[in-house]
C-alpha cells in the first residue's frame, strides 16, 4: 500500500514536469512562427516590388531601371512599416 502511494506522486510530479515543459516548447513554438510568418511577409512584399519595377521597366522600355529601384526601395519601406505594424500589434 505505501508502495503504490509513493508511486502515484512520483506519477503526478512526472506529470506535472511534462506539462510545464509542453506550455515552454508550445510558447517558443508561437514566437518562431510569428517571427517566420513576419518574415516572409517581408520578403514576399519585397519581391513584388522588384517583379512589379522590372515589368513596368520593361513596358515603358527605359534604358536606366527607375521604376525597379524605386519600387524596390518603396516596397522595402512598406515591409518595414507592415513588419513594425505586426509587431506592436502582436505583443498587446
Amino acid at each position: 500500500m505505501l508502495f503504490l502511494q509513493e508511486l502515484a506522486k512520483w506519477e503526478i510530479l512526472l506529470l506535472q514536469i511534462m506539462k510545464n515543459n509542453f506550455e515552454k516548447s508550445k510558447k517558443s513554438f508561437d514566437s518562431y512562427v510569428k517571427y517566420s510568418s513576419i518574415a516572409i511577409q517581408m520578403g514576399v512584399i519585397i519581391a513584388l516590388g522588384i517583379i512589379g519595377g522590372t515589368y513596368l521597366d520593361k513596358w515603358l522600355s527605359w534604358k536606366f531601371p527607375v521604376c525597379t529601384v524605386v519600387l524596390s526601395l518603396l516596397s522595402v519601406a512598406a515591409s518595414i512599416y507592415v513588419a513594425i505594424k505586426d509587431l506592436l500589434k502582436k505583443q498587446k
